[in-house]
């Protein structure tokens, strides 16, 4: 199948994720209310939406056309103990549902192919401890993913520090990923009984494993009252099966096959956030990151949004990103592969190109209106339409509300 692109998980993380701050106190002769109570609820819906002309799907050539609807469910839960510790607790859950043109091809013979249209779901659970006056945090979480053709569990634990007066901060984190896909091939690529992988059943079907193991890192310190930085790292080894079977790759002596990748990819992701304050209104926030694997790929990615506050409750962001990446080793497009190669792939998301993405972001913030028995706090609008060097355009519209 077509997975949901990244530039839309990117959106919704960057709209969806609110940074814990402000310090806690620990004054023993002050009231602090120890029982379980709802911190901020977040809700999140993003529409997505992209056309194109080299599906991997039909060998690097065919229809790209891909519908996604994607929401995202939150609730942050907080109490403190006996020791004025902070206690937190996020539950989300994420439903996608998404209808593709591309993969509706694994068997053309048929009106629609088990991955044409499905819906992911995926719940999680996070707990955090904050021990403001020792200046850590610890946290862990679990996570499942469940869709038409595979199942994720995922894991992960959290460490923090910080100095005393907040000026730096430290965190760390390790996460594990442990997947099940169901192998399925082409309708014409299929061994003699080999099952299609959708619900109808229709023969047996091979199942295969991925798991991934990533590592990271955030250091970041404040230069100055106007001015702070981060540099972050997010290390990744992955294992198992991680090319897809229904992608066809056409030979260019007139052969066919399914994707065959390699079973083992190290990624290595290196970026620097920078943050300038210019004045009480507008706010400058860049991002660069250079990528890394041993599957040859390399990229640079750049961006930069301003926020420009029209009132105390009412601000606008336009943004803009530039992304370049060379080819993995093993890609070529249609016919282009020579029948003697190991590796062979036309999913032109592993093709060299670059990409250009611009966007706007209306936020209505302090507005502390009631709505049933909690008062939302935010509303952000955001949009961002995208083009690759390749012919790929999608449009990204997303909206997010939260709530105290």
């Amino acid at each position: 199948m077509v997975r949901l692109n990244f530039s839309l998980i990117a959106t919704l993380i960057m709209i969806a994720f609110k940074p814990l701050t402000g310090q806690i106190s620990v004054d023993s002769s002050k009231y602090v209310n120890r029982k379980l109570k709802v911190d901020e609820i977040n809700f999140v819906t993003g529409y997505y939406q992209q056309d194109g002309n080299n599906a991997a799907v039909t060998g690097g050539i065919g229809d790209e056309h891909l519908k996604d609807v994607a929401t995202t469910f939150n609730l942050n839960f907080s109490k403190y103990d006996k020791n004025f510790n902070k206690h937190t607790l996020k539950a989300e859950l994420g439903i996608d549902f998404y209808t593709s043109a591309s993969s509706d091809k694994i068997n053309p013979n048929t009106i629609s192919s088990a991955s044409s249209g499905d819906v992911r779901v995926y719940p999680s659970l996070n707990y955090g401890f904050i021990n403001e006056s020792k200046h850590y945090s610890l946290g862990g979480g679990i996570s499942f993913s469940n869709e038409y053709d595979y199942q994720s569990f995922g894991s992960n634990l959290q460490y923090g520090t910080w100095s005393k007066d907040r000026n730096r901060e430290f965190s760390a984190k390790v996460s594990v990923f442990l997947d099940r896909w169901k192998v399925i091939y082409p309708f014409e690529l299929r061994p003699p009984g080999y099952g299609t992988g959708g619900d109808d059943g229709g023969g047996n079907i091979d199942f295969s494993s991925r798991n991934s193991f990533n590592l990271g890192l955030v250091y970041s310190w404040v230069v100055n009252r106007n001015f702070d930085m981060a540099v972050l790292t997010d290390l990744t080894h992955q294992r198992g099966l991680l090319g897809t079977k229904f992608h066809r790759v056409y030979f260019n002596e007139g052969s066919v096959k399914p994707e065959n990748a390699p079973d083992k990819r190290t990624k290595i992701p290196v970026g620097m956030r920078a943050n300038y304050f210019a004045g009480d209104n507008i706010v400058l926030r860049s991002f660069y990151r250079y990528y890394w694997d041993d599957w040859d790929i390399k990229s640079h990615t750049a961006s930069l949004e301003m926020s420009y506050k029209l009132s105390p409750f009412f601000s606008l962001a336009p943004s803009y990103r530039y992304y370049t990446q060379t080819a993995a080793n093993f890609f070529e497009a249609y016919k282009g592969h020579d029948i003697s190669e190991a590796y062979y792939s036309s999913d032109y998301d592993l093709s060299k190109f670059n990409s250009n993405m611009i966007g706007i972001n209306a936020r209505f913030s302090n507005l502390d209106k009631k709505l049933f028995l909690v008062s939302m706090q935010t509303i952000e609008l955001r949009y961002s339409y995208y083009k690759r060097s390749t012919g790929l355009t999608a449009h990204v519209m997303t909206v997010a509300l939260t709530f105290k």
